[in-house]
């Protein structure tokens, strides 16, 4: 009769993999982490940059006061601020889990 080896105990090999995939998923949460927080940042910063051009420019310039009513003012803010999002927070999770591949070679 053949042993069932899954009511065995696991093996140290399968021990240590699965040790090994819990910290690969506790490295990949602070990578994701601090990708968000420096996306945030990111995002605020375009945000500000971006809306005080754009309203001044609204409100002086007659080409912009005639065609950029309040939802194109928002949506260009929204947008800048977004894509600076997206693009700081992809970089600082790549770099940040490129570093630490690096430390662990």
């Amino acid at each position: 009769m053949a042993a069932n080896n899954s009511s065995s105990a696991p093996s140290p090999l399968e021990k240590t993999s699965l040790a090994s995939l819990d910290q690969k998923l506790v490295m990949a949460k602070r990578y994701a982490h601090e990708g968000v927080i420096a996306g945030t940042r990111a995002a605020i910063v375009a945000g500000i940059a971006t809306a005080i051009p754009t309203v001044a420019s609204a409100r002086m310039l007659p080409w912009a006061r005639a065609n950029l009513n309040p939802t194109a003012q928002a949506l260009i803010i929204s947008t800048v601020a977004g894509s600076a999002y997206f693009i700081v927070a992809d970089k600082t999770v790549l770099k940040t889990a490129r570093k630490n591949s690096f430390k662990q070679a």
